[in-house]
């Protein structure tokens, strides 16, 4: 029988002692097949012990995975947490945009680890993010592991957001014994991605995706948390149709104090380099600016890079690129609507004041519209509705791919 805990506010830990049974994968469906393999590929690497349902001695190829998670902690449910910070990030320049993998059959390359009641397959992204199977319905999720000893930092901004249909849901912490491995939705493929695909979307598609946007910062925002890395990649589709995006990493995001979250003063420079706004860029060591502010600033080269597929501000060089930021001067082609330039010129200010707040922006006139009046251009013309998939060759002549980070 579980016995329940608390080990975080307002959260309870179970400690679970019971075995897990598997399925046959003869008679199981795709993804449950394939958690039945992993499950043969675990008792192949050492067996499974009976009592706690973990492998005692599977192969790893990646470092910060334990080989023995004798006890797990099943940690559910939202609380309330500070998250960390850390100094600018930049980004690789000119780097290919790397969309998650689609799931495929398990390999038997691939070591196998039973966590809790999940089995971790192959990797995804970098030594950290795995593909992971609930052992009972073959349910497919991304799993992350942070330190044990800092995974309330890490997830902290998860842990003060309420849910929301545009924020990907933490659902389940399992506490290992060195480990933290945090289950969350699996994706469809990101934003970059799906932009770069497309050059640049229309109008009718950017606003139905861009308002889905604006809400899940206007919530992260209305709840003390300052997202800071704001960028197209951080937004998932939820499903293979791609109607639904998600906001899906809020590790680098700041959690104001509880007590003052009206005050969203922050000093670090935190950002990537084509999103990051013109008072980060110019606010010496000791300076201040505002965290939301910031944020729309980069909802405002989301919007800009939605619509003509380039960046508003883009250079090879780094030192140049900030150098345009700083002046804020950039230009709207004339296929964009007038409604949608107002848009991205009422984010796009370079004096933070004068920028829209997340919550305002969902009020803009140009989600109201239509149709024809998405865009200055006659309709009805099947040549111009193709050619509106094109990334305009203008201001290109730096790098064949419009996208730097």
């Amino acid at each position: 029988m579980d016995s329940v805990f608390s080990t975080w506010p307002n959260v309870e830990a179970r400690v679970s002692a019971r075995g897990q049974a598997m399925a046959s994968a003869s008679s199981a469906p795709p993804a449950a097949a394939a958690a039945a393999a992993a499950a043969a590929a675990v008792a192949a690497a050492g067996g499974v012990d009976g009592s706690t349902g973990v492998a005692t001695q599977p192969r790893f190829e990646k470092p910060g995975l334990e080989s023995d998670e004798r006890t797990t902690m099943v940690v559910a449910g939202p609380g309330h947490g500070d998250a960390g910070t850390s100094g600018l990030a930049g980004s690789v320049w000119g780097s290919p945009c790397s969309p998650p993998q689609s799931p495929g059959p398990v390999s038997s390359s691939h070591a196998v680890s039973k966590i809790g009641q999940y089995l971790l397959l192959g990797p995804v992204a970098g030594e950290r993010v795995f593909r992971a199977v609930h052992v009972h319905t073959g349910e497919e999720f991304v799993c992350k592991v942070y330190e044990l000893s800092r995974w309330q930092e890490n997830l902290g901004a998860q842990l003060r957001l309420s849910a929301h249909p545009h924020v990907c849901a933490l659902l389940e912490v399992v506490l290992g014994e060195r480990s933290a491995y945090a289950l969350h939705e699996r994706a469809h493929g990101d934003m970059h991605a799906h932009v770069r695909a497309a050059r640049r979307l229309a109008e009718p598609e950017a606003a139905r995706l861009f308002r889905q946007i604006a809400g899940a910062v206007a919530h992260c925002h209305g709840a003390g948390v300052v997202l800071r890395d704001l960028k197209l990649r951080k937004f998932v589709f939820a499903d293979a149709d791609r109607t639904t995006l998600k906001l899906e990493s809020l590790e680098d995001a700041y959690v104001l104090p509880d007590d003052d979250v009206d005050d969203d003063s922050l000093s670090n420079k935190h950002g990537c380099p084509a999103y990051v706004s013109p008072e980060i860029l110019s606010a010496g060591c000791a300076g201040t600016y505002s965290g939301r502010a910031a944020d729309v600033w980069s909802l405002g080269v989301m919007l800009y890079t939605m619509l003509v597929g380039r960046y508003p501000f883009h250079d090879a060089e780094p030192a140049a690129l900030f150098q345009k930021i700083r002046r804020g001067q950039f230009s709207v082609p004339d296929w964009v609507s007038p409604r949608a330039r107002c848009l991205i010129r009422s984010l796009l200010r370079r004096e933070p004041s004068e920028r829209l707040q997340a919550a305002e922006i969902l009020e803009h006139p140009w989600f109201r519209m239509d149709g024809c009046g998405f865009t200055s251009r006659p309709c009805g013309s099947r040549e111009r509705e193709h050619n509106d998939q094109v990334v305009p060759d203008v201001d290109m002549a730096e790098s064949e791919d419009p996208f730097f980070s």
